[in-house]
């Protein structure tokens, strides 16, 4: 093997501490080209799995903490699609002369995959580090895939070529990562929640808040979740007001929490934890300790290398579960803390790097929650959904995505593929009022592999719609186990999953998004005793192939009524009438 890692034009690649060389790997692995900058160690784990590591290796004067990489090409062949976790980073194949993605603990994850035809993992891999720096593409002279993940000191890489569902691959790369994780997801952070975002936007009110509520848990919201406005009576959006998060829109807070909790409904209050505004009290103490100024948010990013800027947004974030009772918190705009390029620590910071006083931030923030309700919710968002933010965190939001379907289902699969023992939301449902109710059926069904959040007026809903919201958190409520834990297996990464299988223990459930087929053969859909089959696809004919025996069929339409129930064969295929929005149950005779 020859070392031909300077044979391909890198504008964007940063030089390494050593020249990449040649390792010779066993068995099937030969297949791969792999090169190492450091001392290299493999070891094969399973058929087509294996795990590289790279140390940084010491010479005269040298500390052995410089910049290591893992580089490795394998045959570009029937493949179909890149899959990242980044928002909008599935699809296309990009050149391997593309800019790097670097990862750090607020800003993406170190995993990434090549998918083949028939959703196979051609190449997966994740890195061990929350900071590093990964490249992947086509090498145009040759037609081989290449990736390279550099980062200082010392690098773990595993690289999964097994020709596997790319789903399971992904996954088992997550359980590698949450190994040695300690992670608390309470049962309510599965079940569905109401958002008062685009409901409500800045115009917070206890009277507004306690209603939507009310209404909320009639239809299987369990969980509100206050977003901005609650610490201003300014109306005009902005950021300006963060930083004290003092309730001016909320009087009297615990008691109005205490209110809603007498609903049976749980409650999380919004902070855009980065910002401390330039109208803010905290400004004259904290706005000199900055990481980066955004003065089109009217405020800056506060810099938690410094004790006293982490000191005090601690303080004010337990402050909501520890005095006002509430039941956790949704911390918003965590990626803003990473800047590319930080400014040198200022005096009186205690931490060499941004990561190390987020780690700090974060962990102290979790542990004070924990102390005062240890069944508390934390959220997080796309795009900081780094393993190393698992333990500070019991759920990961889609980012934003208002009125998009097709956006929220790519954003949910891409979150769920990678995040572990972590609950994945939807971004909040909105519609318009006219919205007819097969569509808002399609919107729930976007989103039926992750916790649907729901955010319009839930008073202005009419009888039908009420109905089809009810009917389809119904169905999410009733099959969590399997929608959220059982095993995803998205088709089609390149055209936007147009079809998704959950499979659990004798349940599974399929979504359509387009007119294809659904296989219910027990290889596709697991050994199942019962199979949902929801369509969100005009065309009502759906088609089921590749089963055997006699199955009970019932058919409801988008606001559950029973529109049909037979008993059907499988053998050679046959075509079920389910409506737009509506859902197909096979239970086995």
């Amino acid at each position: 093997m020859t070392d031909t890692s300077d044979e391909i034009w890198e504008p964007h690649a940063p030089a390494t501490t050593a020249r990449p060389r040649p390792v010779a790997l066993p068995g099937p692995a030969g297949r791969l080209e792999l090169l190492v900058a450091g001392s290299a160690s493999v070891n094969v784990l399973a058929e087509g799995v294996l795990e590289v590591t790279a140390e940084a290796e010491h010479a005269d004067g040298d500390d052995g903490t410089g910049d290591v990489r893992i580089e490795w090409r394998t045959p570009c062949v029937d493949v179909t699609s890149f899959w990242t976790p980044e928002p909008r980073g599935t699809g296309w194949l990009p050149a391997a002369w593309s800019a790097p993605r670097r990862t750090t603990l607020s800003r993406g994850a170190p995993v990434a995959a090549l998918v083949g035809t028939g959703d196979t993992t051609v190449c997966a891999f994740a890195a061990d580090r929350e900071e590093a720096l990964a490249s992947a593409g086509v090498v145009e002279e040759t037609g081989e895939f290449r990736f390279w993940v550099q980062a200082a000191g010392r690098l773990t890489v595993r690289i999964d070529t097994s020709g596997r569902h790319f789903g399971h691959s992904l996954a088992e790369l997550a359980d590698w990562w949450a190994a040695d994780r300690p992670v608390r997801v309470p049962d309510a952070a599965r079940l569905p929640a109401y958002s008062t975002w685009y409901a409500l936007h800045q115009n917070v009110t206890p009277e507004a808040v306690e209603r939507q509520a009310a209404l909320g848990k009639e239809l299987g919201l369990d969980t509100i979740i206050v977003d901005d406005g609650w610490m201003t009576t300014d109306r005009t959006r902005g950021y300006a007001h963060c930083g004290d998060w003092e309730p001016h829109s909320l009087p009297d807070t615990a008691a109005h929490v205490a209110r809603v909790h007498d609903l049976g409904v749980r409650y999380l209050l919004w902070y855009a934890l980065p910002f401390i505004g330039k109208d803010s009290a905290a400004w004259d103490e904290l706005g000199r300790y900055a990481l980066v100024d955004a003065p089109h948010l009217g405020a800056v990013v506060a810099d938690p290398r410094h004790p006293e800027v982490r000191a005090h947004l601690a303080d004010r974030l337990a402050r909501a579960v520890e005095e006002w009772g509430t039941d956790g918190l949704k911390v918003d705009f965590v990626d803003w803390f990473g800047v590319q390029d930080p400014p040198a620590p200022g005096p009186g910071a205690d931490c060499a790097t941004v990561d190390e006083g987020l780690h700090l931030l974060l962990g102290e923030i979790r542990r004070r929650i924990d102390a005062a309700a240890p069944d508390a919710m934390i959220e997080h968002r796309q795009p900081y959904v780094s393993p190393g933010l698992w333990p500070y965190a019991t759920m990961v939001r889609a980012v934003d995505c208002p009125l998009g379907p097709q956006e929220n289902r790519q954003r949910v699969v891409d979150t769920r593929l990678v995040a572990g023992p972590l609950a994945v939301h939807s971004d909040m449902l909105m519609w318009h009022p006219a919205e007819p109710v097969e569509q808002i059926a399609c919107h729930l069904i976007n989103v039926l592999f992750g916790v649907p959040q729901i955010s319009v007026d839930l008073a202005a809903l009419s009888t039908e719609q009420r109905e089809t919201l009810a009917f389809w958190l119904g169905v999410s409520r009733a099959h969590v186990d399997t929608l959220q834990l059982g095993a995803l297996r998205p088709a089609r990464p390149d055209l936007g999953y147009p079809m998704v299988t959950a499979i659990g223990d004798g349940t599974a459930v399929v979504a359509r998004y387009a007119a294809l087929p659904v296989a219910t053969g027990d290889g596709a859909a697991g050994a199942w005793r019962t199979l949902l089959v929801a369509n969100a696809d005009a065309d009502p004919d759906v088609r089921l192939v590749g089963g055997r025996g006699t199955v009970g069929a019932t058919v409801q339409d988008a606001r559950g009524r029973t529109v049909g129930s037979a008993t059907v064969d499988l053998d050679g295929g046959v075509t079920v009438e389910v409506p737009r929005g509506g859902l197909l149950t096979l239970r086995r005779v």
